[in-house]
């Protein structure tokens, strides 16, 4: 799963962990567990989200950085994950449970992961632009010797036309080279046409 994927399931996630939470305080069968799973599944998404941002590059990590130390988000989230724990194991105990505290820090957490998932959109964006300027270079580098082949191929059909029937063959050889090289050709003009429309 993608980064950006995984950081927009936190939100859907938080959402639903708060809504189970909720049921299985007014004790719908099977909605304790059913939180409990969710939590788990949340609180392990964003131990993965957190070692992309130890994982980073020295760009990304800058603007991660910002965004989970500076801006709050880690703590953000810890914060919820610590007040869900603390309502499931009330309601998982029999008691009273702080369903309303979750419920409290619910738009908060919300804003912090749309603050995640926008950082990590920009950087996935950032990535595909590169990856696309690469790609570009590679398709131009293979027209060049598109180029390069055609005019190989145009010189070693002069030289077997001049050499006559022993140039023959030769001249066949030379002739598919050139059809080669325009179908390379084509291809990568093909390919330029995908990367501009990206």
């Amino acid at each position: 799963m993608s980064t950006v994927n995984r950081s927009a399931r936190q939100r859907m996630l938080s959402q639903r962990l708060a809504l189970q939470i909720l049921l299985a305080e007014r004790g719908v069968p099977g909605q304790l567990q059913a939180a409990e799973a969710s939590l788990q599944l949340f609180a392990d998404s964003q131990v993965q989200l957190q070692d992309e941002v130890r994982r980073a590059t020295a760009e990304d990590a800058t603007q991660l950085e910002a965004v989970y130390g500076s801006q709050g988000v880690g703590q953000t989230v810890q914060a919820f994950v610590d007040r869900c724990r603390r309502a499931l194991g009330q309601l998982r105990r029999g008691g009273p449970s702080d369903v309303a505290e979750v419920y409290a820090g619910l738009d908060e957490v919300l804003q912090a992961l749309n603050l995640a998932t926008s950082a990590f959109d920009a950087i996935a964006a950032r990535r595909e632009q590169h990856l696309m300027r690469e790609l570009k270079g590679i398709v131009t580098d293979i027209q060049q010797v598109a180029r390069e082949a055609k005019i190989v191929s145009f010189n070693a059909q002069v030289i077997a036309a001049r050499a006559g029937l022993a140039g023959r063959e030769f001249g066949v050889v030379a002739g598919r080279l050139s059809d080669v090289s325009t179908d390379v050709d084509r291809l990568a003009r093909k390919g330029l046409d995908l990367v501009a429309r990206k």
